[in-house]
């Protein structure tokens, strides 16, 4: 009876940690997962607009007569992206390789000897008939060898149109962009989002990650295959919870 109450007990405990998770994997249920509507990213929840340090503004000097604008880089019209709204491509590729190794190997060796020909005005007869000797030794040897390895290979080609939807005080874009992809039951993710410099746009209105700051990729998504990926909360929670 004792046990029959501890696992439901435990059930109890556990059902609020796979709620939510659970909950929503079985509104998918005998249907592929269903894709998020296009908004606005500036009105979703957790959205920030950005302050970074800015210099002092200045004021372009009008030019009377003249074809030519302060800070157009064009006599006509330039078709890149440079307000909120417009759009941009972000491209992005990854190449990580990594390759450590590491190889250890430490060795002692001790060795103690003690002799007690005197205790108290007595020989050492006292410690003899005790231990069976005439005096106490120790030896010692520790060994220990380690080897460590570490290999990591990873590439990602990824290429996504985004919007531009902030443009702060000194002429920076701040850009995010989003796509999503489903392929039968699973259903793909991708973000980028960070900020980049107007001039660093190409003439073909596309921008590389690395003249992204702060640039934040992800790339995920859910789906079956995800599921089957993905361990268990319970399993989780024992590798949180579990010291060994």
């Amino acid at each position: 009876m004792i046990a029959h109450r501890s696992r439901l007990l435990l059930i109890v405990l556990l059902l609020p940690l796979a709620g939510c998770g659970a909950l929503s994997r079985l509104s998918d249920l005998g249907r592929p997962p269903a894709m998020t509507p296009i908004t606005d990213p500036t009105v979703e929840r957790g959205y920030k607009p950005l302050s970074m340090p800015m210099p002092a503004p200045e004021q372009a000097p009008a030019q009377i007569a003249s074809l030519w604008r302060p800070g157009s880089r064009a006599f006509f019209r330039d078709q890149r992206a440079a307000q909120v709204g417009d759009l941009l491509t972000v491209l992005v590729e990854l190449t990580d390789n990594a390759d450590f190794e590491n190889n250890s190997t430490a060795t002692r060796t001790g060795s103690e000897a003690m002799a007690i020909p005197n205790l108290f005005g007595a020989r050492g007869k006292i410690v003899s008939a005790v231990t069976g000797a005439g005096g106490l030794a120790t030896n010692s040897n520790n060994s220990n060898v380690a080897t460590g390895s570490l290999k990591r290979n990873e590439t990602m080609t990824l290429r996504l149109a985004g919007i531009i939807t902030q443009v702060l005080p000194n002429g920076n874009l701040v850009v995010a962009a989003r796509q999503e992809v489903r392929m039968n039951s699973e259903l793909r993710v991708l973000q980028v989002s960070g900020i980049v410099r107007p001039q660093d746009i190409a003439s073909d209105n596309t921008i590389t990650h690395d003249r992204m700051a702060e640039a934040r990729i992800s790339y995920g998504g859910k789906g079956q295959l995800t599921d089957l990926q993905t361990p268990r909360y319970g399993q989780q929670l024992m590798d949180i919870v579990l010291p060994f």
